[in-house]
């Protein structure tokens, strides 16, 4: 059986940006075939010294203990950043601050970054067609 670190059962059993933001400004999504997980994330944003940054992140996530865990922690970590600080954000970065993540679910965490980066794609997408 795996070792989680106390960090990691928290963020699973108390994640503090679980839910829906309705009509976010981006939306992204991005699942694990071979273990099931899906994981979609909401951004809305704002702008501060002339620069947009994640005002608001949620998500939802269908999948185990740890996909929710790096979930929470990537709204936790991308959560008033810049969308340019929050593209630097790594599944390596989720990892180190959740602490002791099994191998064997470390892909939880490529599973968070991803679904930013797709947000944050989202966004900018549909900011360039206004």
């Amino acid at each position: 059986m795996p070792y989680y670190s106390k960090k990691v059962l928290d963020h699973f059993m108390n994640p503090s940006h679980m839910g829906k933001i309705e009509k976010p400004d981006g939306f992204g999504t991005t699942k694990n075939l071979r273990c099931g997980d899906i994981l979609e994330l909401y951004i809305k944003t704002g702008e501060k010294q002339g620069e947009r940054y994640i005002k608001d992140v949620k998500f939802t996530t269908l999948g185990c203990g740890t996909a929710i865990a790096a979930s929470d922690m990537i709204c936790e970590l991308a959560k008033g950043k810049t969308l340019t600080e929050a593209k630097k954000i790594s599944y390596q970065d989720i990892a180190d601050k959740l602490g002791k993540v099994p191998p064997v679910k470390i892909h939880c965490t490529h599973l968070a970054e991803r679904a930013l980066k797709e947000a944050i794609k989202d966004y900018e997408e549909k900011r360039s067609q206004n």
